[in-house]
Formats: C-alpha cells, structure tokens, sequence
C-alpha cells in the first residue's frame, strides 16, 4: 500500500526556559540555561539540590480548580502543552475534523511520582489504616494524561501513552506517525510531558549518581561535550506536536511547520542504565532511520543529541554519529538543547522535536551551552554548535532520544517539498 505523508500543523511547549512555544523557542536560540535551586521541595539534605523547573506556573490559571486537583503535576504540563498545540494547528473549532479519526499518543517516562510520594507519605504518617485519595490511581497512571486530553477535545481514535524511559515522546511520535501512514488516523495529539523534580526523583537518580552536583553553579551545570560534565540536570515540562495527515492538512489550508519523513527504533542490548560504549544501538537507530525517511547522511544538516552531559553517554552519541556520517559529520550542525532545559526524561524527546522542527522552519540551528574544556574522548572537529546559534539552510533535522533499558528512537524533520 502507498503510505501516507506527516506532517507537523502545531505546537505547543510548556519548559524550563519558556511557557509557550515562542518563549521557549527565543530562549532556546539565545542560549538561556533554565537551571536553578529547587523550589519545589527542601532538597537542603540532596546531593543535588537544583533541577531545571518550569516558572512561575499555576494549574489554576489555565484548568478548572476542581478539574486540577484530579491531575497530578505532568496531566497538568500535558493539558497546557495540548491546548496551545490544538490552537496553533486551528483544531478547536467544532467541525474541523472528524473526531473518529483523531487521537492522542503520548509519552511519559514515569507518570505521576509526586502522586505515589504524596500519597505513600500520608499513609505511613497515619495509623495504617489505609485511607487514600479517590484520584490516587487517576493520578498517578502514566496514560491518564491522553485520556484527559481526549476527554476535553472529544477526540475518539487511537488514546495511549508509550513508555520507553528517555525516549517515551519519541515513541509516542513514531507510533502516531506510523497509524496516520497506514490511513487509521487523520490527526494525533502527540508529544509528552513528565514531572520528576520531587524527593524520589532527585534522590533516586543521585543514588545512581546520574545527576550533575554542582550545586554552585547550577546555570552552568548542564555541559554535554564538555570535558568536565559530571551528569545531567533534571527537567520538567510537556511539548505537544500535533502531527496530520498531508492531503487533510491541505484540504483545511492548515499551517504546516515540517515533515515527518522517517524514523528509526533499536536496542542497545547491552546495559539497563549505560550506554552501548560504541553506541551500537545509536548508530543503528540512526541509520534506520535514514533508511525509512530515504535519506543520506548529506541530506542532514542538523542532529539534535540525545547529549545528556554524562561522562559515558555523550562519547558513545559521538562514536555513533562518526560512525554513521563518516566525513559528513563535518559537514553537520549538532547541538544538545538539554545544556538549556535539562533533561525532561519522559519528555525529552517532544521538546527537543520540536527544536528540531524550528530549525527546519526557522533555519537556525540552537546551541549547546556552557561548554569550556575540550574533552580529548570526544572528536572536537565536529560542529556542536557551541556557544552560541547559528543560521543555516536546515533542509532535515535528526532527533535522537535514548532510554535506560538501552530503548533508541530517532526522528527525522524535513521541509515540505
């Protein structure tokens, strides 16, 4: 069978550095890192004791109050993200589209932590007699978050959350791309959204010392490439990208940002938290996701990392790309956008699609931030786009995404011919 064409008709983001996609977006291109002292709970005890939160935000200021408290804190990122994604694709007009043919797929990595830690502290600072809240497990769930949004669009098809650790968004994209390709669907909801900066989050990742501590410059703690990275930083947020069919996007005169021309999926069968050393499982996501677009390595001209700032991690993306690219890796702007929002786990790969998809639109790639000594590991004659952005002719656009459990998603972003 033909298969259909994707394409990208809006996008909302809700993130460290920016609560709606233009200020996210301006922030990302100037470089401004969204770290900072955790604000969310006392981390004074923390090995790390400072994450990349989103500002100044109030549920209540965007869902109904009693609507909120039935939500942990990621369905609220998610609704938010989905709303500015609906209205900037023109989707929240009764009669716009069939709702039988439109739904939601979405990721999250963990769902609703602060719920369970919420939840577990009230039981064990009581009696034992087991009293919970009703919404507990609406809560907490991780694919709660597409029913809501389904829920309030009325939207009726395919209704689901992936969940593949740091990759859980870009699953999510690949699998609602892959249900318009086959003619099931019109238009998904897709994106991700996660909200770990709570006491287990922070702690459980020190425990494995995945985290960054340097507490004394948060700003700057955030390195990938850097010789002196000492673990990620924490994010938190959602990203929606609303993703439709071609012909129904022009058949609405619908705005089209890009096109979704390929991806790619692999394990790396190796480790349950560290990367394949020669990120096997890297280059081969890679390369099959060239194959499924029908593309060559010249035909990219930008790669948005995985880049997390952890020691093993940025050299293995490296090898991979290196590996996959040959001398077109010179050739590429590559940058790791989580040296700015840190990293959103579950929807990490969401948030950093959608960087990629605005360096197609926009022809200018971000930078990858706070970098300052050479790591001699990594291959420094490549273009990581430090410092600072760069304009450039992005003609496609690569997104990487890599999970605990060795899962690997890439994506591949491409101006609509």
């Amino acid at each position: 069978m033909e298969l259909k064409r994707v394409v990208v008709t809006g996008l909302g983001a809700l993130t460290p550095i920016g609560n709606t996609l233009e200020a996210f977006w301006s922030a990302l291109i100037t470089g401004k890192s969204g770290a900072a002292p955790i604000t969310l709970f006392d981390p004074e005890k923390f090995k790390t004791r400072f994450a990349c939160e989103v500002k100044n935000f109030d549920a209540n200021d965007y869902i109904d109050r009693k609507e909120a408290r039935r939500m942990d804190r990621f369905t609220h990122f998610a609704m938010v993200a989905a709303e500015e994604g609906m209205k900037d694709a023109g989707l929240t007009e009764p009669g716009t589209f069939d709702p039988d043919r439109a739904g939601v797929i979405w990721g999250s990595g963990i769902g609703g932590l602060d719920t369970f830690l919420t939840e577990s502290k009230n039981y064990h600072s009581g009696d034992g007699t087991p009293r919970f809240n009703p919404f507990f497990i609406p809560k907490m769930i991780a694919d709660i978050s597409p029913g809501h949004i389904s829920i309030k669009y009325g939207l009726r098809g395919p209704n689901f959350t992936t969940v593949s650790a740091c990759a859980s968004a870009t699953n999510a994209l690949i699998d609602a791309a892959t249900y318009i390709r086959l003619g099931k669907a019109d238009i998904i909801v897709s994106g991700g959204s996660e909200a770990a900066v709570t006491e287990a989050g922070i702690g459980g990742f020190n425990a494995m010392h995945a985290l960054s501590i340097r507490n004394d410059s948060p700003e700057t703690a955030s390195r990938p490439f850097d010789k002196d990275r000492d673990g990620f930083v924490m994010g938190e947020g959602a990203a929606c990208i609303i993703l439709e069919e071609y012909e129904h996007a022009k058949r609405r005169g619908a705005k089209i940002y890009a096109e979704l021309v390929g991806y790619g999926l692999s394990a790396d069968a190796s480790h349950i938290t560290a990367p394949h050393p020669d990120g096997l499982g890297a280059s081969k996501v890679m390369i099959n996701a060239l194959e499924d677009a029908e593309l060559t390595p010249s035909d990219i001209d930008y790669i948005n990392v995985h880049g997390t700032s952890t020691p093993l991690g940025d050299i293995a993306e490296t090898k991979a790309i290196l590996k996959v690219f040959g001398e077109k890796a010179y050739d590429l702007n590559i940058s790791s956008t989580k040296s700015m929002t840190g990293h959103l786990l579950g929807a990490a790969g969401a948030v950093e699609s959608i960087a990629a998809i605005m360096a197609v639109r926009e022809g200018i790639v971000p930078p990858t931030i706070n970098h300052e000594t050479e790591d001699p590991e990594i291959d420094n004659k490549l273009n990581f786009t430090f410092g600072k952005a760069q304009k450039r002719n992005v003609r496609a656009a690569l997104s990487n995404t890599f999970g605990f459990g060795g899962h690997n998603a890439s994506v591949i972003f491409k101006k609509v011919d």
